[in-house]
């Protein structure tokens, strides 16, 4: 649905929106395989984690606050496409449990080594197609935007203020 509003009010709809995009690339594409790549093994994987889910906790905060009712909305819209990469990470988090009972499971501790590693680094895809999917709704918001709408099932979850 599109809506009448004030060009300043647009980029602020859209803030909600740069920001996780910046984080995802920022956290996700970047800083994790910084991480492997410095050798910090598995609990450093819970930097990216931690810090993008800090940031979604932020904008869910920011998603509750009433100040105008087109800005709310893209918050509200950034926290919903959000959940794409939450579900990313629980399942990634649900395999790498599967990965670890399994590498216990094996009689050879050199084996029990290879399949821990093999089967973390499948585990990880889940959280990149959520990184993906989330880019691409956010990118598609981001247009949304600016083309001053608000989807038609955010607008009936969350009618305009008159």
């Amino acid at each position: 649905m599109q809506f009448e509003i004030d060009p300043s009010v647009i980029k602020r709809a859209q803030f909600p929106h740069n920001l996780l995009i910046s984080a995802l690339f920022g956290f996700n594409l970047l800083m994790a395989p910084a991480v492997i790549a410095l050798k910090f093994g598995m609990v450093g994987l819970l930097v990216p984690f931690l810090s993008t889910g800090a940031l979604i906790g932020a904008i869910y905060l920011r998603s509750r606050k009433n100040t105008l009712w087109f800005v709310d909305a893209h918050w509200q819209l950034a926290f919903k496409n959000s959940r794409w990469l939450m579900l990313g990470y629980a399942i990634t988090a649900l395999l790498i449990l599967a990965a670890w009972l399994v590498s216990l499971a094996a009689a050879n501790p050199s084996m029990g080594h290879i399949i821990w590693t093999a089967l973390t680094r499948i585990a990880i895809l889940p959280t990149l197609a959520g990184v993906m999917i989330t880019a691409i709704m956010e990118a598609g918001a981001i247009s949304l935007a600016s083309k001053r709408e608000v989807p038609d099932s955010l607008v009936a979850s969350f009618p305009p203020q008159v």
